[in-house]
């Protein structure tokens, strides 16, 4: 396995110098150089000294965790058609996740599930129509570009009082849908 160029990138990120590091780990900034370019290898004593100097260890350095997904596309979103509405679920298994997204395709004279009061909070965003948005005996109509946001919220749901589709992009946190 080749590891000059993973340690290479953890010194870099901890803003460390070749010569910091050589200091910080007791070896020489030009074994730390052979090493980072792969000319040579440590022993387990002394790349040990060197990860401990980045703030790792040998468990850490080695595991192989799959690279976070950070941008999705259409075809990672999951769609679920519902009598009252399309969801669309933007972020997969976001469920997971401390927020969940989702856009919201309510059909005409529809209303979502009512949501009951929970800790989280949720944000709205509508991009297409009008809703009203329903929160414990108050209600609220939210137009398109204008957005909405309950922290706390007590039972609530969204309603599409008109001939047209609405949607709207809703954020909650924790995942409710």
């Amino acid at each position: 396995m080749e590891i000059g160029e993973k340690l290479k990138e953890l010194r870099l990120k901890k803003d460390l110098t070749l010569s910091e590091l050589a200091s910080r780990s007791e070896v020489t900034k030009g074994f730390l150089s052979q090493l980072e370019r792969d000319l040579t290898s440590p022993n387990v004593s002394t790349l040990e000294n060197i990860l401990e100097a980045l703030g790792t260890n040998l468990q850490d350095f080695f595991s192989e965790q799959p690279e976070e997904q950070i941008v999705f596309g259409k075809d990672d979103f999951f769609v679920d058609e519902r009598d009252y509405a399309q969801v669309q679920w933007i972020v997969p298994n976001a469920q997971k996740n401390q927020m969940e997204p989702l856009l919201l395709t309510l059909h005409p004279h529809q209303k979502t599930q009512v949501v009951e009061s929970h800790g989280g909070q949720e944000f709205g965003y509508v991009l297409k129509g009008r809703i009203r948005l329903v929160c414990g005996s108050q209600s609220y109509l939210v137009k398109a570009k204008e957005t909405f946001y309950l922290s706390r919220a007590k039972t609530h749901y969204l309603e599409n009082c008109t001939q047209q589709e609405a949607v709207v992009l809703w954020v909650s946190n924790p995942p409710v849908f």
